[in-house]
């Protein structure tokens, strides 16, 4: 990790694209401005790991559903096989 000292007002740039700026300093909080093209996702650590663990869970129900369609097609097909070798006798 990098850790830089800035003062009310500097700021720093990253990959030339994103700016960073120190707009507040008040007790034991730093308000901080953050300049980036709308391509760029931001958010604070709280809500990004809230996301990644709603889509955690998701990703999870859709596993499990697609479990049940398997089961369906398998449960199908074996009834089919079953289907023609009655047909073939």
């Amino acid at each position: 990790m990098l850790v830089l000292t800035r003062k009310h007002n500097q700021s720093i740039i990253i990959d030339d694209k994103i700016e960073v700026m120190v707009v507040e300093i008040r007790g034991d909080q730093v308000k901080l401005g953050i300049k980036a093209p709308k391509s760029v996702s931001i958010y604070r650590t709280e809500i990004y790991n809230e996301i990644a663990s709603e889509n955690q869970l998701a990703v999870r129900a859709q596993l499990e559903r697609l479990d049940v369609v398997e089961q369906f097609i398998k449960k199908s097909d074996a009834g089919d096989i079953d289907k023609k070798k009655d047909n073939d006798k």
